[in-house]
């Protein structure tokens, strides 16, 4: 995305209720088109940093600009071109699918006549046009999630903003919502921020992620760069099975030198360190009358970054 737009920019962006700092220094770039995911854990700064980019909080210190508009000072204009769908989209239950996309419509000064070429096209792309006219208090969640993109599509957003999208909704309604969401970017050409918890269902959408803690953002960039910048150093991370697998075998496998930490799951050890220790791990199997069945280097994944950086810091 190298000469686009950095179409959402927060310099120095703090928060702080009292004592406690919910947002601390954030410097954000966000460039126009791409899908964005701020990953973090419950209570990291996410959905305040959210609420002070649409200009609904203050920050305490720092600025942000959405496309180039300030959002404390010119949070209208910001509102004009960005949609925000929360965790918990809100309809009015007794009305249907359309009233409430009509509603969203009129709200947004659009004639009734264009709403109503809206509302029938996106209910077809959402896959809601055989439940268009059905109360939303019949929806389920997947089916109002639908529904909350349809409603941040019906004034045409340069930037959709996303907290949580996927929260409470069956695998294979999480599948096909990411496919919509990536949709946005490819098809539509909009910027897309979504902020999440769940690591997998990020990796699959997004151009680039955030790693988010205790306020700080510690890391982003594509996910094949975020191990580096996490680790600090460019960590090994190793797969090993070996027969037989006793306690001895942990032992000496958690024994073995520079190996910083070591998981066990069913049979496969992960081993990291800060360097390749391959060659000790193969001696020292051998060495000791195990048989070695399984040995492979990766890179870290989010997954390896998430328990490698949250763990150390106490979060999880």
């Amino acid at each position: 995305m190298e000469g686009k737009k950095k179409i959402i920019r927060t310099e120095n962006l703090s928060k702080r209720y009292g004592n406690h700092t919910a947002v601390d220094g954030l410097n954000l770039e966000i460039t126009e088109g791409e899908v964005y995911g701020l990953l973090g854990p419950n209570g990291a700064g996410k959905t305040t940093t959210i609420l002070m980019l649409l200009g609904l909080t203050e920050p305490t210190d720092g600025t942000v600009w959405v496309n180039d508009f300030n959002s404390t000072r010119d949070p209208i204009a910001v509102k004009r071109i960005v949609s925000y769908l929360p965790d918990n989209v809100g309809f009015y239950e007794d009305m249907t699918g359309r009233e409430n996309l009509m509603y969203t419509a009129r709200l947004n000064s659009i004639e009734d006549a264009e709403a109503d070429k809206k509302i029938k096209s996106l209910a077809v792309r959402v896959g809601l046009a055989e439940y268009i006219d059905n109360k939303v208090a019949t929806y389920s969640k997947g089916m109002r999630q639908r529904l909350g993109i349809a409603d941040v599509l019906i004034k045409d957003p340069r930037i959709v903003i996303m907290d949580e999208p996927t929260f409470g909704i069956d695998p294979k309604g999480i599948g096909e919502l990411l496919e919509l969401i990536r949709e946005l970017s490819e098809k539509d050409g909009r910027t897309v921020l979504v902020s999440s918890h769940h690591l997998h269902q990020m990796e699959k959408i997004c151009d680039r992620v955030g790693i988010f803690v205790n306020g700080k953002l510690i890391a982003s960039g594509p996910i094949d760069t975020l191990w580096k910048q996490v680790s600090h150093e460019q960590g090994h991370i190793v797969e090993l099975r070996a027969e037989p697998d006793t306690r001895e075998l942990g032992e000496l496998i958690r024994n073995t030198g520079e190996a910083e930490e070591v998981l066990y799951d069913r049979g496969m050890y992960t081993v990291i360190s800060k360097t390749d220790i391959r060659q000790k791990l193969v001696r020292s199997l051998s060495d000791n009358g195990f048989s070695l069945m399984h040995l492979r280097i990766r890179g870290g994944d989010l997954d390896d970054i998430y328990r490698r950086y949250f763990a150390r810091e106490g979060v999880v």
